[in-house]
């Protein structure tokens, strides 16, 4: 499969052109005094999808899209395994932002199935692979998670409903440590979201794409101390970035449906992939622990 060319404007500048549109905004709306809420929200996202969220929406096990699945042969692809791809069935509303997501060591796509409505209702196209080895080391599969997005992009019968500039990364253990390494090597990519990740890398600090690390208190096969914690510090402190360590859990935590990693995902998506900023009440300020959050860092307020 040919890579990808070069995508303009870049997602940092995209970035940068709606904060300058936020900031512009809002000189005219302190000149103006009245018809402050018309304004803000003239000011929305042209991303954003789906009604206003609220925590029993984020929390829900489906979104307000209706979806629909297909199967991607593995002898139909090259560069990853195959896999399942989960998508709105109305494009209404416009194109949506696409996620990939990478299972772990000697571990199916079955592991990171629920993701696949749960996220794909929520307003996004996702596919869950299966890689070209169970045993492929991180670095492969971050490179197997951009083939995807390729193909997802250029090939796939779902390509028309994606907008291309709005692509994500997820994984969990060795497929988080792939997010990571596809997020280093494609600056491109919107958001990044390791899952109890495991890289024999412990230093991101090239890594330009928002990323959400999420780490299990009582994980024993990649400890948050040797792993999701210097993957957080690591990476730039100028980045959108936020660690959040699930409270008394294991490392395979995120391999069944989890309401605390889903609500987390789903906001760190929409607000990075979709511009949209009515997600980031979830975010910040940093929610508290609590029976399900061992820890939260942040470096709210972003940009």
């Amino acid at each position: 499969m040919q890579p990808l060319p070069a995508i303009t404007p870049s997602p940092v500048a995209r970035r940068r052109t709606h904060r300058g549109l936020r900031w512009a905004l809002a000189l005219v709306v302190l000149g103006a005094g009245v018809g402050a809420a018309p304004a803000a929200h003239a000011a929305a996202s042209p991303y954003e999808r789906g009604p206003a969220p609220t925590v029993t929406s984020i929390e829900a096990s489906r979104g307000a899209f209706t979806i629909a699945q297909t199967t991607v042969a593995a002898s139909s692809v090259t560069g990853f395994r195959g896999g399942t791809i989960y998508y709105p069935t109305s494009t209404a509303e416009g194109t949506f932002g696409a996620v990939a997501i990478s299972p772990g060591y000697t571990a199916t796509q079955s592991s990171v199935a629920w993701l696949g409505p749960r996220l794909a209702s929520q307003g996004f196209v996702v596919i869950t692979i299966d890689t070209l080895s169970r045993y492929d080391q991180p670095a492969s599969r971050g490179t197997q998670l951009l083939a995807a997005l390729d193909y997802l992009t250029t090939s796939s019968g779902v390509r028309t409903r994606i907008d291309r500039n709005r692509l994500a990364v997820m994984g969990h253990s060795m497929g988080g440590g792939g997010s990571l390494s596809a997020a280093n090597s494609r600056p491109q990519l919107q958001a990044a979201i390791p899952l109890t990740g495991w890289h024999s890398v412990k230093n991101w600090s090239g890594v330009r794409v928002p990323t959400l690390v999420i780490g299990a208190e009582n994980d024993s096969v990649a400890p948050v101390s040797s792993h999701s914690e210097p993957f957080y510090t690591s990476l730039p402190s100028t980045l959108d970035k936020a660690y959040l360590e699930l409270n008394n859990a294991s490392h395979s935590a995120p391999t069944s449906s989890n309401v605390t990693v889903a609500k987390y995902s789903i906001s760190w998506l929409k607000r990075f992939v979709d511009d949209d900023t009515r997600y980031e009440q979830f975010l910040c300020p940093a929610p508290p622990a609590s029976t399900t959050i061992q820890e939260y860092r942040n470096t709210c307020p972003h940009a």
